[in-house]
């Protein structure tokens, strides 16, 4: 299975710096002992080339090399 890369749904947080956003993905996992479901939050550093994201915004993120000492992900397209 080489070249398949991971893609995930996320949402703008952050467009401070330049060619970056900051995305949140949000998954459920259920607690160990007390089998709730707790939500937990992934911070992802991606690569947006043309500064076209604002916060709030629903992406589709692809995994890629590393670009920056945080960033493994770049921006597909805006959902």
């Amino acid at each position: 299975m080489r070249g398949r890369r991971k893609t995930v749904i996320a949402v703008v947080k952050s467009n401070k710096m330049d060619k970056t956003v900051v995305c949140e993905v949000e998954r459920l996992v259920m607690h160990p002992k007390y089998k709730k479901y707790i939500r937990k939050k992934t911070k992802l550093y991606a690569h947006d080339p043309n500064n076209e994201c604002q916060v709030g915004d629903k992406v589709l993120l692809m995994e890629t090399r590393p670009l920056s000492k945080l960033k493994r992900w770049r921006v597909v397209k805006k959902l």
